[in-house]
């Protein structure tokens, strides 16, 4: 069966809100939600068949576009590769030149509406920002509270509480203090035991690749609605996050870092071959900063994690 190469766009407003359209019923997959596009014709470029499609099936003209993510998915009657690009400026005013029901809806309200299978991954990608911020090791609860108050105010939408060298109970509170801070500002992933989960419920969880190892037989320790993250380190880790179903990943190192000189790097062109075909969104993470994020979309990941490089204090 051959798979079918499709462009699709993740289209933003200036207020930040995604259009999505519904198949109409006889489509496949019909009365389901999607994000626009069509089919790559025979020896087209994905960018040129996306600007015809949302051309054709919108009447808008893309202005700008960059690469979000790549899915493969194998349905029963059809193979498809989902080549998504998110669309940041267009011209035109988006209508239905189809017939298709079109709705304006911010990235939380994705999640009420009904997708096809293979469309999932990208409405993690839609809803995740281009970095994630990882607090730095071996700093006083106030220095990491201070950080996080800066970082949010700066723009900073996901973060992640790491402080491995911190007594539970004290890592706890502060917990509690930083999810304060993010509520309703920035989305904050914890990591620890899982017996942890029920206390913090506002909080995404971030496993470590041993957890991975450990857990990754048994799927997901909760609901979709809340955000499951893993730390992987090659192909291997990468195949039991798509077992356990995590929403996205931190692949890492990608170069030399300061943090783990002793860690070998994966390299560019690895990260790449090991993301092809991933199907979640993923941040690099290694030795890389912001100025790293075309590399990073053009090497198919979500965007760029750091430490050192993001954060504010």
């Amino acid at each position: 069966m051959k798979r079918v190469h499709v462009a699709a766009a993740v289209i933003r407003g200036a207020d930040g809100r995604i259009l999505i359209a519904r198949r109409a019923d006889e489509q496949h997959q019909g009365g389901l939600w999607e994000f626009p596009g069509g089919k790559v014709e025979a020896g087209e470029a994905v960018e040129a068949a996306l600007a015809r499609e949302l051309e054709e099936e919108l009447g808008i003209q893309v202005r700008s576009a960059r690469p979000l993510i790549q899915v493969q998915h194998d349905y029963a009657d059809k193979q498809v590769l989902l080549d998504v690009w998110e669309v940041s400026a267009f011209t035109g005013e988006p209508h239905g030149a189809e017939g298709q029901p079109l709705a304006w809806v911010s990235e939380r309200e994705l999640l009420d509406y009904e997708f096809p299978a293979a469309n999932q991954p990208i409405v993690a990608a839609a809803r995740l920002p281009e970095c994630y911020l990882i607090t730095p090791d071996g700093l006083e609860p106030g220095e990491l509270l201070r950080g996080v108050r800066a970082a949010v105010a700066a723009g900073i939408r996901l973060i992640q509480l790491r402080a491995p060298n911190m007594f539970d109970a004290q890592y706890r509170d502060l917990a509690l203090d930083i999810q304060g801070l993010c509520a309703g500002k920035a989305q904050l992933m914890l990591k620890g035991p899982l017996e942890w989960l029920g206390d913090f419920p506002a909080a995404g969880w971030h496993l470590t690749a041993e957890q991975l190892h450990k857990y990754a037989e048994n799927g997901r320790p909760f609901p979709g609605q809340r955000w499951l993250a893993a730390s992987c380190h090659g192909a291997e880790e990468l195949a039991l996050a798509t077992r356990m179903g995590v929403d996205f990943v931190t692949l890492s190192p990608v170069q030399v870092t300061q943090t783990h000189p002793e860690a070998v790097p994966l390299g560019w062109p690895a990260v790449s071959e090991l993301l092809r075909g991933f199907n979640k969104p993923a941040y690099l993470l290694g030795g890389v900063g912001p100025e790293d994020r075309q590399r990073a979309w053009q090497a198919g990941a979500q965007g760029v994690a750091g430490i050192r490089a993001f954060w504010p204090v």
